[in-house]
């Protein structure tokens, strides 16, 4: 029988209804459920886990749930894809009266093998074709997780074609890392503003011990996966001083060329933008950054450069700055920007262009930024980033962008604050960042 391994640290008591609440709704769809995200997000403990729990308390028997963790030696036998394919379709074939799920773990570590039946012909059989035969079979329902080295959303559209249904996972949302300090809602900010939500650190107790983890993870893992993935072989150095000059001006407006020239001056390193351009969606694919294109809401169309890069997990980006530039304000905006992102909103950067005159009476046109639109269903919300508006100034300062946008969409400002959620007379909305990231 397969071996599973146990996962024994704190965050395993934390409960991810949003990601559970998506598989059950997936349940026997005739599609392969698969749950990506960027690695040690929690994935495994989802499927493994959570998932699992709930199948069994709905009187699924234990039989019929066939879990493989594929990282495991003791199943290394399936890594070879038609013994995996063997082993499942003889549980499956055992009672067909009765519904099995299939969970595999990890489902890269199966490898291509050649073809036995046609040697020599080059033909591979991977996981692929396996997953594309189990789905067949009326009475399996499969899920699986993947690493970012191997297992991308552009993998599933392209192998999996229609046949494949993805489940984003993200790191610790806050309104989920909280209930791991009983709702201490101060301490639990500290941490999460400081050490992110990637569920490992919270195993941590010392803040030598959570920066150790996130550094090696890093170097380890994420920056490995990206070598390995594209066969890179001179400029891992270089991989590492772009990642941490994007860790440095998170959400800051930024291009290809921007940081080309940063590098040259900055690390005396010579690369052209096009190949950062590349590097850069290198992170992208592997969950590390994400980005945000700007759209001019006026003129209801997007601008091609710069855009703004933010980390899917702040406590990896403070890490790789030594925990140096700790600016709460940005930081906040890289979390506000996760929490969309998270809820399911697609998410932009506003410009909001105005004209008016100078001085001398002359009319000049000029650019204000909102710091998201976030859009879903065909609806936009637009949402200012502030650590305060605790004077006049500062408040007209911060929705000067908003009042000039022409819709009736929802305009929010979130302060650090905690503050009793006010309107104004204007109909834009302020709220502590500890309301909107708890109350959904």
């Amino acid at each position: 029988m397969p071996h599973v391994a146990k996962i024994s640290y704190i965050v395993m008591e934390i409960k991810r209804d949003y990601y559970l609440k998506q598989l059950i709704e997936r349940q026997n769809n005739g599609l392969i459920k698969v749950i990506t995200g960027i690695r040690r997000c929690g994935k495994s403990y989802l499927l493994f886990n959570l998932f699992y729990k709930y199948l069994i308390n709905k009187g699924i028997n234990k039989r019929n749930i066939i879990k493989i963790a594929l990282d495991e030696a003791s199943n290394a036998k399936y890594r070879n894809p038609l013994e995996l394919d063997k082993y499942i379709r003889k549980i499956t074939s055992s009672d067909e009266s009765k519904d099995f799920y299939i969970m595999l773990d990890e489902i890269q570590f199966v490898k291509e093998i050649e073809n036995p039946w046609l040697p020599n012909s080059n033909e591979k059989i991977g996981f692929i074709d396996v997953l594309l035969g189990l789905m067949k079979i009326e009475n399996a329902d499969i899920y699986v997780t993947g690493s970012n080295s191997t297992m991308l959303s552009s993998d599933i559209v392209t192998q999996f074609r229609d046949k494949g249904d993805e489940i984003r996972v993200y790191p610790l949302a806050f309104s989920e890392y909280v209930t791991a300090f009983n709702n201490n809602y101060g301490e639990a900010w500290r941490n999460f503003y400081t050490y992110g939500g990637l569920p490992r650190t919270l195993s941590f107790s010392s803040h030598k011990n959570k920066y150790d983890y996130l550094d090696k993870l890093f170097t380890n893992t994420y920056l490995k996966d990206v070598i390995e993935r594209h066969n890179i072989k001179n400029d891992k150095s270089v991989l590492d001083k772009l990642i941490r000059i994007i860790a440095s001006s998170v959400g800051s407006l930024s291009n290809p060329k921007k940081l080309s020239d940063t590098l040259k001056s900055v690390e005396q390193v010579s690369m052209n933008p096009s190949t950062i351009e590349l590097y850069l969606d290198y992170f992208i694919e592997a969950f590390i950054i994400g980005k945000a294109f700007r759209y001019n809401v006026k003129g209801k169309k997007y601008l091609d450069t710069p855009l703004k890069y933010y980390f899917t997990d702040v406590g990896l980006r403070n890490a790789l700055l030594g925990f140096r530039q700790q600016e709460e304000n940005h930081i906040m905006e890289n979390i506000i920007y996760n929490e969309l992102l998270i809820r399911g909103y697609s998410v932009d950067v506003g410009v909001v262009e105005y004209r008016h005159r100078d001085a001398n009476k002359k009319e000049i046109r000029s650019q204000l930024e909102v710091d998201f639109i976030a859009r879903n269903g065909g609806k936009n919300w637009y949402i200012q980033s502030a650590l305060n508006v605790d004077t006049e100034e500062k408040r007209l300062q911060e929705t000067n962008s908003l009042v000039r946008i022409p819709d009736s969409f929802t305009k929010t400002v979130v302060v650090k604050d905690h503050i009793v959620p006010w309107t104004d007379e204007k109909g834009i909305e302020y709220i502590g960042i500890r309301d909107f990231l708890l109350n959904k």
